[in-house]
């Protein structure tokens, strides 16, 4: 057999392990509403969690391990659960029967004032950022579309208050024109994948529906100079590993995980 010249076998490994680190650095995204133990959760670009399960030293722990830390905040929707629910009862406008949350008005100046506390309480908690749920019901087909300038105005109030943090909106595609200015990246969900909650089945979504999606992305990607993040749901090693093959050749991070976002994700 013939030597593999030194030079050609260098340029070759370089090439190589340049590649896996490439692949490597797009799975840097954790999305995690259950308790987690900070000391355990290191090296993610973004991190997305329940600010509830966490002191201000817990999140100090993830900032020195991790590029950044979010906390989950949603403003269009709130839970029955939430601290803030008995507050804003009176302030809603139906029920979101899948996630059992109602729908915030945000032409109310009490709910405005309540969502701006919550956004005050989160910062003095140290967080890098926010991920800016429920964007989706503020679109066309959306159950609060006649709230859209409302929405993006709340965006705009944030985002001069607090300059210097970091946003990420997630879906509601149709407002980037007015609201990139004011976020820093874009968070999609079930791109790659088409989780049933009727059936409560985890799939890969129909070939067609995922590359126009996918061609969708990369031209807002593109036009925005937004960063794009993946949000994928598996339940199985082989349908993670699918979901991976898909999105592998494109130029954005992402992360696959159980659709009840409680626990930290192991595929292996």
């Amino acid at each position: 057999m013939q030597r593999i010249k030194p030079l050609f076998f260098i340029s070759f490994l370089f090439l190589f392990i340049n590649s896996v680190q490439s692949d490597m650095k797009k799975n840097t995204v954790l999305v995690c509403y259950g308790k987690m133990k900070p000391e355990l959760v290191k090296n993610y670009k973004y991190i997305i969690l329940e600010s509830k399960h966490y002191l201000p030293s817990n999140i100090r722990v993830l900032k020195s391990q991790n590029e950044k830390v979010f906390a989950y905040i949603s403003l269009g929707e709130v839970n029955k659960n939430a601290p803030h629910y008995s507050i804003l009862k009176n302030n809603t406008l139906g029920k979101n029967k899948i996630w059992d949350s109602y729908y915030l008005d945000l032409n109310s100046k009490k709910t405005i004032e309540i969502l701006m506390i919550l956004v005050d309480e989160l910062f003095a908690k140290g967080y890098d950022g926010l991920f800016l749920d429920n964007f989706d019901n503020f679109t066309i087909h959306g159950p609060q579309k006649e709230q859209k300038t409302a929405i993006v105005n709340l965006l705009k109030m944030i985002k001069e208050k607090y300059p210097n943090k970091s946003f990420i909106q997630n879906a509601g595609l149709d407002l980037i024109a007015e609201t990139t200015n004011y976020v820093d990246a874009i968070a999609i969900e079930s791109i790659a994948t088409d989780y049933s909650f009727k059936q409560k089945k985890y799939s890969l979504r129909e070939k067609s529906q995922y590359e126009a999606l996918m061609n969708r992305l990369q031209s807002i990607h593109t036009t925005y100079d937004e960063p794009i993040l993946l949000i994928e749901y598996a339940n199985t090693p082989t349908l993670a590993k699918q979901v991976e093959d898909r999105i592998k050749n494109f130029d954005f991070e992402y992360f696959i995980g159980n659709i009840d976002l409680q626990s930290v994700p192991n595929f292996k």
